[in-house]
């Protein structure tokens, strides 16, 4: 896919590849959402990239190989916004732009924190409000059908 990408729009240089959620039902449920439209945001613990792992954090700019949950790619996504702030800085607008449950702040605060709560016990590590979360926004820009900016 990444290569059909640069061929066809010129873009050059490196991408990540990336899967939604802690299990291939979860990435298929969301990568659903990014290909129908509705999910054009995300949000992971800082904890997860650099300088705490060797995953490096995403910077406005890049390019997302986004996978299923087998691991198929299935769009390229760019980033186009990043923030790093507090759990609890969420906004309503981010909640909507990530497209799940009922698109709501309320909604988006309960489903995260469980998740984000699954992996602090299983990792052991102490999930609160204040923890510092990456929020990236993003485009999509192929495959041409699915794309909402195909120059990438």
């Amino acid at each position: 896919m990444w290569q059909a990408f640069c061929a066809a729009t010129g873009v050059t240089g490196d991408y990540v590849a990336e899967r939604f959620g802690d299990s291939p039902e979860m990435a298929d449920e969301l990568i659903g959402l990014v290909l129908a439209g509705t999910k054009r945001a995300t949000a992971g613990l800082a904890r997860y990239y650099a300088p705490h792992t060797d995953e490096p954090r995403p910077q406005v700019g890049d390019h997302v190989v986004a996978c299923d949950g087998q691991g198929t790619p299935r769009c390229i996504w760019r980033t186009t916004d990043l923030r790093i702030g507090p759990f609890d800085s969420v906004d309503a607008e981010f909640a909507w732009d990530e497209g799940e449950g009922d698109r709501t702040l309320a909604w988006w605060r309960d489903a995260h924190r469980r998740f984000f709560e699954r992996a602090a016990a299983q990792e052991g590590f102490a999930f609160h409000d204040g923890i510092a979360t990456v929020f990236e926004r993003f485009t999509i820009v192929w495959p041409p059908e699915t794309a909402d900016d195909p120059r990438g």
